[in-house]
């Protein structure tokens, strides 16, 4: 291999990493030119693109990539400002040609020379219906492309604006030596990872250099590794600190022996030595303390600073997924006869690679929908007083910790009537449950495997597979899915995730003596539990708060570990994961902590709540629990038994009690079972509700304002057209003779 070969073999994979990254950028272009944004700024930009690339590629080797895109330079100039139609088309498909022709012989092979007359075809069509000043000269420079010298490759330089070094004249055969290996399709075209670019900003221009990801995840391991050190030089501070603490009060006693032997006349040179020397040695360890407090406090911080660096560094931009939405949903969308306008915004976000390399199906998915489900046709946009195109938006932003992925569209929305009726329709939910289905819960459906409203399965969407992928991946990193519909304005998808998953703040809980940590992004709050907050309806255990319902689930147990807190006020931690939630019952708190997360190994791994492990100061580990996981089991545990048998007679009840807590537990209870429920918060509510009819049930609780249960029991059965009516009273007065009572005001069970 010659010198000139060694250096452009050298180069070449800078050379496939940039251009891969210029056609990108030229593909945004074209897409933003075709939809009139950008004017003649962008369209400079563009052709200053072009330019660079084409340079790039002669002083590669690259002949067929050199003549494609001058090409491509003529088409431009001959569309105008606006291009459009065709000839947008064709510099699309140019763009999806360009990387894998890297891999072809130096001319590009047949499909350059193909592409190369489309283009070519393009410019005299346009310079014969007379469209712009510059076409006659176009074709004419297409007709007659630049000679081709014969040059050395030199460096690539990392920005268009850098001019490339002077060419150095070589043989020929040195000049076109290039690869033969067969071309992949363009679909298939390799892609540079952008994990392997790290970007370091300063007074200097931009740099880059390339790294091996697993390098940089040693580092980042061994960064962690550093931070857990620090904390525990810390520690061996403090307990230092202790020791010099022991010994400044047993000096004291010295020297107050030294002073009383001095009185009693018993002093001499030697007792004077002894109180000098002890004097002397109090203020050098007085000084020795504070220096090393100072300089552990300082390296722990430098510690701190440099794991958050390296974990920044292991940050990659999400634009590297991001980027080629517009341009596919621009594709799906003319293949249905639809006009559809994507935006990608605040893709320089960064993510850890693990969870970028997990993003890209769930988002897939998302935009499939919003084209193929939520996006009318510009006929029906148009009847509905919509514009005629069609608007998909992915936005990406930092929620404090955490990642945030939105995803919307101003389409139909999603009807829950719709999404409950396909529901039933396909056996996912009976029709008891059908029938106590809230709307929101209805919307949730939409999540279950093998759901879809489309009847027929279609080359986009419709197959009962994707919502439910989007959530398990989603879950997996730790995340969650929200959604909202409006029927008629749209629907908007959010994905939230930890930013990255190499350092994680936890909160640290105890159970017997071991440590735990829950991801400190769900921990809402912490506190104690007091029991007379807790309500407990056909064994369901729940909590308000702020407003909601929570389960109520003790860590001890459901791991397996113990029967539970034996304190009457046990710490409990609020943990909320996307609309869900669970109180969640602990032996005791160890405060907030960030901790480098480790794998679960062999040992761990398949563990029940387990995702992943982190070393402590003191020497203990602490396992690290999945939230989604938690909340799951809390709800599965609190759930009462689903009833699906279709011969049970569907009621509307009237519920009476004034407690909210126990009123919400009793209501959930009972629409379960599939049944209609009104609430009234005291009887004299329930009996104005009572009024309007309809009611197959009465429940009600005893002890209420206004007019208690037994009071309400008495009224209604002494009404004629109520006395039929069965009441039944729910109370935790079980006394006999409360039990009397009730019977004999007319309750028919108690």
């Amino acid at each position: 291999m010659g010198v000139a070969e060694e250096i452009r073999q050298k180069l070449l994979p800078r050379f496939r990493e940039m251009t891969t990254d210029r056609v990108e950028k030229i593909s945004s272009a074209l897409l933003e030119l075709e939809k009139g944004a950008g004017g003649k700024e962008l369209q400079e930009e563009l052709a200053r693109e072009l330019h660079t690339l084409k340079g790039e590629a002669r002083m590669m080797g690259f002949v067929g990539i050199s003549t494609v895109v001058h090409a491509a330079e003529d088409v431009l100039k001959a569309t105008g400002e606006r291009p459009g139609g065709e000839p947008v088309q064709a510099l699309l498909e140019a763009c999806d040609a360009l990387v894998p022709m890297i891999e072809l012989p130096a001319d590009g092979g047949p499909g350059a020379e193909g592409i190369t007359a489309r283009l070519k075809g393009i410019v005299e069509s346009l310079g014969a219906k007379g469209g712009n000043g510059a076409a006659a000269g176009a074709v004419e420079s297409a007709a007659a492309p630049e000679p081709e010298p014969e040059r050395v490759p030199v460096p690539v330089p990392p920005a268009a604006s850098v001019a490339p070094a002077s060419p150095v004249p070589v043989p020929p055969a040195a000049a076109a030596a290039t690869p033969t290996r067969p071309a992949p399709a363009p679909a298939e075209a390799p892609r540079p990872d952008p994990a392997a670019r790290i970007e370091l900003r300063g007074d200097k221009p931009t740099a880059s250099i390339r790294v091996d990801v697993d390098r940089l995840d040693e580092i980042a391991a061994l960064a962690g590794d550093v931070l857990v050190e620090g904390a525990r030089a810390m520690r061996r501070t403090r307990d230092l600190t202790g020791l010099f603490a022991r010994w400044n009060r047993l000096s004291d006693r010295v020297v107050a022996l030294a002073e009383r032997l001095r009185h009693d006349g018993m002093g001499g040179k030697a007792v004077e030595q002894l109180e000098g020397d002890v004097h002397l040695l109090r203020s050098d360890t007085f000084r020795f303390i504070r220096s090393h407090t100072e300089s552990v406090q300082g390296a722990q911080t430098q510690f701190g600073l440099l794991a958050e660096r390296v974990g920044s560094a292991r940050l990659i931009p999400l634009s590297g997924v991001l980027a080629p939405f517009p341009r596919a949903v621009r594709d799906m969308a003319r293949e249905q006869g639809k006009e559809v306008d994507c935006t990608v915004h605040g893709g320089e976000t960064g993510v850890d690679k693990a969870i970028l390399l997990s993003l890209n199906d769930p988002l897939v998915h998302l935009v499939r929908n919003a084209v193929d489900h939520g996006l009318e046709t510009p006929e029906a946009r148009a009847a509905a007083g919509k514009p005629r195109a069609g608007r998909v938006t992915i936005t990406a932003r930092t929620d404090g910790d955490l990642l945030a992925l939105v995803v919307e569209d101003d389409g139909r929305g999603i009807s829950p009537g719709a999404v409950r009726a396909s529901a039933l329709k396909k056996g996912i939910i009976g029709e008891q449950q059908a029938a106590g289905m809230s709307a929101r819960a209805a919307l949730d459906l939409i999540f279950m495997p093998g759901f879809s409203t489309r009847e027929q399965a279609g080359e986009t969407s419709g197959r009962g597979v994707g919502l439910d992928v989007v959530r398990k991946r989603v879950t997996a990193l730790g995340g969650s899915v929200t959604f909202e519909s409006e029927p008629g304005k749209g629907s908007r998808f959010t994905l939230r995730m930890p930013q990255s998953l190499s350092l994680m703040k936890v909160l640290l809980v105890r159970i017997d003596d071991d440590v735990y940590g829950l991801p400190a992004v769900d921990v809402d709050s912490v506190g104690r539990l007091d029991p007379k907050d807790v309500a407990e309806v056909a064994g369901i255990r729940a909590v308000r708060y702020r407003g909601k319902l929570l389960p109520v689930v003790a860590l001890g147990p459901l791991l397996s570990l113990n029967g539970g807190p034996r304190h009457p006020r046990p710490n409990v931690a609020y943990v909320i994961h996307g609309a869900e939630g669970a109180a969640v019952v602990v032996d005791g708190l160890f405060g907030e902590r960030e901790v480098a997360v480790k794998a679960p190994g062999a040992f761990l791994k398949g563990m029940r709540f387990v995702t992943g492990a982190a070393a402590l100061e003191d020497g203990r580990v602490a396992l690290l629990l999945s939230t989604p996981d938690l909340v799951t089991a809390a709800r599965r545990l609190a759930a009462p038994a689903m009833s699906r048998g279709r011969d049970r007679r569907r009621l509307r009840i009237l519920l009476v009690d004034d407690s909210a807590i126990a009123r919400e537990a009793e209501a959930a209870l009972l629409r379960s079972l599939g049944h209609e429920v009104d609430e009234a918060n005291d009887g004299e509510d329930g009996w104005r509700k009572l009024q309007t009819g309809g009611y197959h049930v009465l429940v009600t609780d005893v002890q209420m304002p206004v007019l208690d249960g037994i009071d309400l029991t008495r009224r209604v059965k002494a009404t004629p057209r109520f006395v039929r009516l069965p009441i039944v009273i729910l109370s935790s007065l079980s006394a006999p003779e409360e039990r009397r009572r009730g019977v004999d005001a007319g309750a028919d069970a108690y």
